[in-house]
């Protein structure tokens, strides 16, 4: 550029800077802009303290989805076994095959009313349970929780229906202690409380790609009330038995971590706002985050043990000392007073208990398939697939790694020989273990709503008599029940390890609370509520990567 360009363009500069206020004293300053902020760093660390796990990079640590507690079976069995460190200690393994037998052995005093005598009968092979293959069949290994709006339970019924009579399990005739309508209320004949069905009604849909799919949704009909009525207002959740394995490693996550991932509020604006349940210990008092049940309402092992002892089997422990009648179900307080209690007034031992709770803690975590552990390497579409779950936001939920602390023993106390003594040891298997469990245990609002009418077979409207049944139908995922610090529309996320082996160990098994999703891809279609954006970015992904993302969550 010549000299006398330069200058020229030099005092152009100055009359442009002066006239937009630039320069002069005479001017006014002018306000001057906020500086512009740099978007918020990733934070180095993530719940646990470790470095946040990324969408495009897959650990081969991950392939150890239980850490020390991860066992190597893929077949039907595959939720029944013993990790190495128990299989390798004779106490811890004479005590895993004690509790193993107390699981699986039906209780001579189970009832007067139940859902099953033992616990294998609802938690098939430790896995989860199954519906019925016909309407006209009782649940087996599904149970039915209710309550009204507030939900408080029934005053007759409680706050779950046991389907059965004890004389369903104790004699060779099994329909004999079904329910009978109105069969219970004269007091001198003891039937199972009421039946329940699950009626499905196809709902097909497309994807944005024009790909079809289609839905089941449920109808819950309630009928042959044993005991007359219920009150009005009754709403109802049948919820199928979930697998076990696993749950001593959930029981050891600190109750701080589980906290560091609530965003009640939503301040991350991520639509996504999970909190914890807080319930109460029945041993302690102490208010405690509630990790087991669908709807978080129990916080330990030992305390959802007892309480499905006592509600499916009618099995009373030192946790839950009182049996499953209310005071109008006279038949089966009469019933009751005929059992023979282990020490004059429950029928499961502490010791028992405490071994069942041994074996439920202890129960190993299958590793993951598709990975390649000579050459270091996860199969192309399991790491594709796990990136989209990254990427479309599925992690807000099912967070995919934790890290448990110490995990204490038993507050029963330490299982020798013959009984128990104080102060048991933490189990060391279970202690300071990365896992990957794909949940983050806080409720989250999956939308809907659920009403209760009374309607004939025919679907006629009625009042009263025995064909008129308590039919609810519900809108998304809601059951309409609220428990504890759980609305009817929310449900704790559940953890995703085994996904794939599901349908192995039990090849009738479904998904969801109710059943409803015959497979992965439907129980994704059926999120909604904080889930809704997700499951939308779910169907708008091409067809490739929704095949991806389900191989990936075959490989859990």
């Amino acid at each position: 550029m010549r000299n006398n360009d330069a200058a020229l363009v030099g005092i152009l500069l100055v009359i442009i800077i002066q006239g937009c206020g630039g320069g002069g004293s005479a001017d006014k300053p002018s306000t001057p802009l906020p500086p512009i902020q740099p978007p918020a760093p990733a934070p180095s660390t993530d719940h646990s303290g470790l470095t946040p796990l990324s969408a495009q990079t897959i650990l081969s640590a991950e392939y150890k989805s239980g850490g020390l507690a991860t066992v190597f079976l893929a077949n039907e069995d595959s939720f029944s076994q013993r990790p190495r460190p128990i299989s390798e200690d004779f106490q811890l393994d004479g005590n895993f095959t004690g509790g193993d037998h107390t699981f699986r052995t039906p209780h001579t005093d189970a009832g007067p009313l139940l859902n099953s005598s033992n616990c294998q009968g609802c938690h098939l092979k430790d896995g989860r349970g199954m519906l019925p293959e016909s309407v006209d069949l009782p649940f087996t290994s599904t149970l039915v929780k209710i309550g009204n709006a507030a939900g408080l339970p029934d005053p007759v019924y409680g706050d779950q229906i046991q389907t059965f009579a004890e004389q369903s399990f104790s004699t060779s005739n099994f329909s004999s202690g079904w329910p009978l309508y109105d069969g219970s209320l004269n007091g001198d004949l003891l039937f199972g409380e009421a039946h329940t069905q699950i009626e499905f009604e196809e709902v097909p849909g497309t994807y944005p790609d024009g790909a079809s799919y289609s839905l089941r949704k449920p109808t819950y009909r309630v009928k042959d009330a044993s005991f007359g009525p219920f009150v009005d207002g009754m709403r109802f959740s049948p919820r199928v038995s979930p697998q076990i394995f696993g749950a001593g490693l959930l029981e050891a996550i600190p109750a701080k971590n589980i906290r560091a991932l609530a965003d009640e509020d939503d301040t991350n604006n991520d639509s996504i706002s999970g909190r914890v349940s807080m319930v109460t210990n029945i041993m302690t008092s102490v208010q405690e985050i509630g990790r087991f049940t669908y709807k978080a309402q129990t916080p330990s092992v030992l305390h959802q043990g007892a309480a499905a002892y006592l509600g499916d089997m009618g099995v009373t422990s030192s946790l839950f000392p009182t049996e499953n009648c209310s005071p109008t179900q006279t038949a089966c307080l009469v019933a009751a007073e005929r059992e023979i209690k282990v020490d004059t007034r429950t029928d499961i031992s502490d010791r028992e208990l405490a071994l069942v709770e041994f074996y439920n803690r202890v129960l190993g975590v299958p590793a993951r398939r598709g990975y390649d552990d000579v050459n270091d390497i996860w199969e192309a579409p399991i790491a594709s697939g796990r990136e989209s779950f990254f990427n479309i936001g599925c992690i807000g939920c099912h967070t995919p790694r934790h890290v448990t602390g110490e995990a204490s023993g038993s507050l029963l106390g330490e299982i020798t020989l013959l009984g128990l003594e104080p102060n048991a040891e933490p189990i060391a298997m279970l202690s300071e273990q990365v896992i990957f469990p794909y949940t983050d245990l806080l409720l989250h609002d999956m939308g809907g709503s659920c009403e209760v009418s009374r309607e004939t077979q025919s679907g006629t409207s009625c009042s009263t008599g025995e064909e008129c049944h308590y039919v609810q139908r519900c809108e998304g995922l809601a059951d309409g029940l609220p428990q504890g610090d759980a609305s009817g529309s929310e449900w704790k996320t559940p953890p995703l390890w085994g996904l794939g082996l599901v349908k192995v160990v039990n090849a009738r098994a479904t998904f969801l609370h109710d059943g409803r999703a015959r497979t992965i891809e439907e129980a994704i279609l059926w999120h909604g509520g904080e889930a809704e954006d997700t499951k939308k970015m779910f169907m708008q992904i091409s067809s490739q990567e929704r095949a991806d993302l389900l191989t990936f969550l075959g490989s859990l």
